[in-house]
């Protein structure tokens, strides 16, 4: 069985732990799967729109793995937040290559205020989702034909489109995908081979 390939959008001034957090989630997943002698069942790209470092929020800098264009078929994308959310809806090279690839992946989940994103391009109209607890109100004015934001979830998950709450959130998405895909057992070490005390139930599925 091959390893999915899951995506995560790296973008000037995205958050570090939007991208870290669920990145070392898979990563950690895929490592205890191969140290039993299995297969790993993720394999874990950082995407950007060129193939140039970007600078996270605070200055650290992100080297891509590839490019959203030329990753080839991905089975989940990931789309980070950041701070200055409006900049990164104004990035039109940005929206664009996050709509092209979205397009071709069954999955697409966001971490934190890169719901706003997933909002933009047309991915949260009847569907319910979540964000930061502090941008709720604001991204719920912006979808149309919404049902609407929910404070305070760790994460939603509407089939084909995911939304998690800020930042340490986007681990809780992140083992929620480790236990929707290769199950709750390894999704419950995972948690305890990071040291995050993680509730299943503590989102929403749909």
């Amino acid at each position: 069985m091959r390893a999915m390939r899951i995506g995560i959008v790296v973008f000037e001034q995205v958050d570090l732990l939007d991208v870290g957090g669920p990145y070392e989630v898979l990563l950690t997943a895929s490592r205890l799967v191969e140290r039993d002698g299995g297969e790993p069942p993720f394999e874990v790209l950082t995407l950007g729109v060129a193939a140039e470092p970007v600078a996270a929020y605070g200055g650290l800098r992100l080297t891509p793995q590839a490019t959203l264009a030329e990753a080839g078929r991905l089975d989940v994308l990931i789309v980070p937040g950041a701070i200055r959310i409006d900049d990164v809806l104004a990035d039109s090279r940005l929206m664009q290559a996050v709509r092209g690839a979205a397009g071709d992946t069954p999955v697409v989940a966001s971490v934190c205020t890169g719901a706003f994103v997933l909002g933009a391009i047309g991915l949260l109209e009847g569907r319910p989702w979540t964000t930061h607890w502090e941008d709720v109100d604001d991204l719920a004015g912006r979808v149309a034909d919404s049902e609407g934001g929910e404070a305070w979830v760790r994460w939603v998950d509407a089939g084909g489109v995911l939304t998690s709450g800020g930042l340490s959130s986007g681990i809780a998405m992140a083992l929620h995908l480790v236990d929707r895909f290769a199950g709750r057992d390894l999704a419950l070490r995972t948690a305890r081979q990071i040291e995050y005390e993680w509730d299943p139930e503590a989102g929403r599925r749909t």
